[in-house]
């Protein structure tokens, strides 16, 4: 069945298309992003179960592997090829606020679509989120301190408005109106994908004039990012003794970020320029893990056909007399 979140990458291209060719209706929502992205937390939490956290416990190496791998290989990339490709500083933090946020909801979708450990994946993005509401205002610090002025504990409170609150009250609400959860919850997929969908169309339409004018370096810096991510994520988890499955999982969490939140916060304390790699960033990972979700499934089915086919051949007749 065709659905908005099974078609989010063409809607997300045809989206961003629209708003950068008729930018003007959307110009008076820029201060929606930050609501609309609480919208998607809180139908995160609606996903959730009290009895996910237990995962944390309960499976800590790969948890533990696909955090550090978040906090560290991310900003570090976006640090380096912000250096590299010589971005204006405006462009720069935004790539590194990008760098610095948890795994995206997003994430969730298409480690399900690859054969991932979906339970897995969620409970990193659980848990990475909880962790960048005190390593994402420290990371930007950090890597971007020196150049552009950085305020850790403004950032700090607004990610808890952002991040914590309304997955908490999601969680309530899974907890307590367990009928409500089950009438939603078939909904919610394609409600956070739509509310995504319209964030895009906001800052495309708030940065239509920079969009057209998007040089080489910027494009390049976002898909680099995205790209080594996923790629140093399968490896370290490969070659650290996890199975395909987990290294999968591991990847699309690391190399898919919260550009939402990072288009919030640079919304929130730069400017809608800052906010740009954001914006490219949440149509390009889209695409590169639908891309990527095809090709494992693909390498699934070929595998399981090609056990099969080898099973068939070595077996012996049975011969009657």
């Amino acid at each position: 069945m065709l659905s908005v979140s099974r078609l989010f990458p063409l809607l997300a291209i045809a989206v961003s298309v629209l708003a950068w060719y008729e930018p003007a209706p959307l110009l008076s929502w820029g201060d929606a992003i930050v609501p609309l992205l609480m919208l998607v937390m809180f139908c995160m939490g609606l996903t959730l179960r009290w009895q996910d956290f237990r995962r944390v416990w309960n499976k800590p190496k790969p948890l533990a592997l696909g955090v550090v791998l978040q906090f560290s290989v991310m900003p570090l990339l976006a640090w380096v090829l912000a250096n590299l490709l010589q971005l204006p500083n405006e462009l720069a933090i935004g790539l590194m606020l990008v760098g610095a946020c948890a795994g995206g909801t997003a994430s969730n979708v298409i480690t399900y679509l690859a054969g991932g450990d979906v339970a897995l994946s969620v409970s990193m993005t659980l848990l990475s989120t909880l962790w960048g509401v005190v390593l994402t205002p420290y990371l930007v610090w950090f890597y971007a301190g020196a150049h552009v002025e950085v305020a850790p504990l403004a950032m700090l409170a607004t990610l808890a408005q952002i991040v914590l609150l309304p997955i908490l009250v999601g969680l309530l609400v899974s907890r307590f109106l367990p009928q409500l959860r089950q009438v939603l919850q078939r909904y919610l997929a394609d409600l956070a994908s739509a509310v995504i969908l319209f964030i895009i169309a906001i800052i495309v339409a708030l940065n239509a004039e920079e969009v057209a004018t998007l040089a080489l370096p910027v494009i390049a810096a976002v898909a680099l990012h995205n790209i080594l991510g996923l790629a140093i994520g399968y490896g370290v988890a490969r070659w650290s003794g996890q199975t395909k499955v987990e290294a999968r999982t591991i990847a699309i969490e690391v190399g898919m970020q919260n550009s939402g939140l990072g288009v919030a916060l640079a919304m929130k304390y730069y400017s809608p320029l800052a906010a740009l790699p954001g914006a490219l960033f949440s149509i390009w990972h889209n695409l590169s893990g639908s891309a990527l979700a095809s090709y494992w499934q693909w390498r699934t089915r070929h595998q399981i056909a090609t056990q099969l086919s080898d099973s068939q051949s070595t077996a012996t007749p049975k011969t009657y007399e």
